[in-house]
């Protein structure tokens, strides 16, 4: 994994190249990147860490990143693109064809890319995403005539027009999964991956026979496609829910999203495909532990949205062992490199392994500390660095309670510890109805959904607690949990959610809206009503932690308490 000689070089002049001569788009991949980590307000996280992974030799497909500054000109400018834009996209699709060695469009030998987002600072989910664009009535033959596979090719081509569909023309996401339910009931399978190949082929036509009937077109072609993902990205920068994380998160400051145009790698090639998400360390409890989870013959979405649940990734090393053990060694070579926690997503196609994205791994309050603490045993950064890296804000959580250990709780069901401590409150099955209780009656609420999505964030903020009959460790409900200090079970395959009628099921017991239940994050456990909680102790890590800060900090602080019981705390 050692850079090499010849890729340093090429950084150097790209670098040299990249202050010079101002360009709206960088390239990365064919061994050279025009970018590096340190070019984030530009080229956003994820266009960034691309170019310094490709720098440093792990394996990343080739692509483009149009520069934040380009966002910003498009809002400035009406919504219309600057000056050149086109031209140089063309161009520089030309030269990603040549990496790629494919065609953009060709009906032979077809390229698709990836529509990605990427601010300056990490917001998962909050901004839109398209893959396996490029495809058509053409290309689609071309790419079962190159695979032999036509599975997987109408598999790609249902994605990509039900993801364009909604993103793009703004058509309701659920339609469109009410239609592939229906699909699944009519071929008696459980899952997507099980749809056989005629099934998705009469999908997609029904899928364009739901857009024309909502007086829409889909286009065919694929330059066309290409303008308006990128033009609903630069839009989903100023969206709801993507300003309501940039509140809660206190972003401000930042002039836009940068766009990543990428050659696809497909996860859902067959039985040797496969995608996932994973962490260097535990996010939960900060253990250096690989952790994350994986699904076969899938897509990154199907993690990232927790459509089904996936596997934890230490069964790769059994089931794909030479796969998990280069993904080990490229995420610890990634964790030392950056000298913290890294959160990949990686994509494995027909065998080959794939890096898709790395950044700074999300994480509860008490990983934070464990981690901060180890990595300053381990020599990688300083005690002063280890203080500067935890926000004063987020050791509120370590003050927060958990369940008592004396309580004899009723258990109703369990599913997957995203994100540790205990919550208490009356459940509620919609993210308006959380921020209304809370708000309005100021009332502890637990969130349950099937599975939560970008645009349940203020519900998610307002409630004590999530949790979700579907999705895994990786899923949006539990990475956005974890960066908000929220308890939060994921998975729960033991309940039956109902959230139209306001009910979920365990077993035989049916909880409706308004009763109380108690979520132990820590342990996965659904408990029945309200469970006593105790107070945490000032112990481990958070101690030494704050022992560091007694030796290094010059200020006396001194507290106003009204009780002495207030005082002693």
């Amino acid at each position: 994994m050692e850079t090499t000689k010849r890729t340093r070089t090429a950084a150097r002049n790209n670098r040299t190249a990249g202050r010079t001569k101002p360009t709206l788009i960088y390239t990365f991949g064919g061994g050279r990147a025009d970018g590096r980590a340190d070019m984030k307000q530009l080229l956003g996280g994820k266009g960034a860490n691309l170019a310094e992974m490709t720098n440093l030799g792990v394996p990343v497909p080739p692509g483009v990143t149009i520069t934040t500054e380009v966002c910003r000109k498009f809002y400035e400018l009406g919504s219309r693109w600057p000056n050149g834009l086109q031209p140089e996209l063309r161009q520089k699709m030309s030269w990603l064809e040549s990496v790629a060695k494919k065609g953009f469009g060709d009906p032979k030998n077809p390229l698709l890319v990836s529509v990605r987002s990427g601010a300056a600072v990490s917001m998962p989910g909050m901004m839109d995403t398209i893959l396996n664009l490029g495809l058509n009535e053409e290309t689609v033959r071309g790419l079962i005539a190159k695979t032999d596979n036509p599975r997987f090719a109408y598999d790609a081509y249902r994605r990509f027009i039900q993801m364009y569909s909604h993103v793009v023309l703004e058509l309701d996401h659920k339609t469109f999964e009410d239609k592939l339910a229906f699909a699944k009931a009519r071929a008696k399978v459980a899952t997507d991956a099980e749809l056989p190949a005629e099934a998705l082929k009469q999908l997609v036509a029904e899928y364009k026979q739901l857009i024309r009937a909502a007086g829409k077109e889909f286009p065919e072609d694929p330059m066309e496609q290409l303008r308006g993902a990128v033009n609903a990205v630069f839009n989903s920068w100023n969206n709801e829910r993507a300003i309501i994380y940039r509140r809660l998160n206190s972003i401000s400051g930042l002039g836009g999203t940068a766009v990543n145009i990428q050659a696809m790698v497909f996860g859902n090639m067959g039985p040797t495909s496969l995608t996932g998400v994973c962490f260097t360390r535990d996010p939960g409890t900060g253990s250096n532990e690989f952790y994350g989870e994986y699904l076969v013959n899938a897509q990154g979405e199907d993690v990232v949205a927790g459509i089904r649940t996936p596997k934890p990734v230490v069964e790769m090393k059994q089931e794909f062992p030479k796969i998990y053990d280069q993904l080990y060694r490229i995420g610890k070579h990634l964790e030392k490199y950056f000298k913290d926690v890294q959160d990949v997503e990686f994509t494995v196609e027909d065998g080959i392994l794939y890096m898709l994205q790395c950044r700074t791994g999300k994480r509860t309050a008490a990983a934070a500390v464990g981690i901060v603490t180890d990595f300053v045993r381990e020599g990688l950064i300083t005690r002063d660095a280890a203080l500067l890296r935890i926000d004063p804000a987020q050791l509120d959580q370590l003050l927060h309670p958990t369940v008592d250990p004396k309580a004899k709780p009723k258990v109703i069901a369990k599913g997957l510890p995203a994100s540790p401590g205990a919550a208490v409150g009356k459940v509620v099955f919609e993210a308006h109805r959380a921020v209304e209780l809370t708000e309005e009656a100021s009332e502890r609420v637990i969130l349950v959904r099937q599975e939560t999505s970008p645009e349940d964030i203020e519900g998610m903020a307002a409630a004590q607690g999530i949790l979700t009959a579907r999705g895994g460790q990786t899923s949006h409900a539990a990475v956005v949990a974890r960066g908000m200090g929220k308890c939060c079970v994921v998975g729960c395959s033991d309940i039956t959610v109902r959230e139209e009628d306001r009910v979920f099921k365990a077993g035989d017991l049916l909880v409706k809206e308004g009763d109380y239940i108690t979520l132990n994050g820590t342990t996965g456990e659904v408990i029945l009503g309200e469970v006593p909680l105790v107070e945490p102790q000032l112990t481990g890590s958070f101690k030494q932690l704050l022992q560091w800060a007694d030796q290094t900090r010059r200020l006396g602080v001194r507290a106003n308490a009204d009780t002495p019981k207030d005082a002693q705390i």
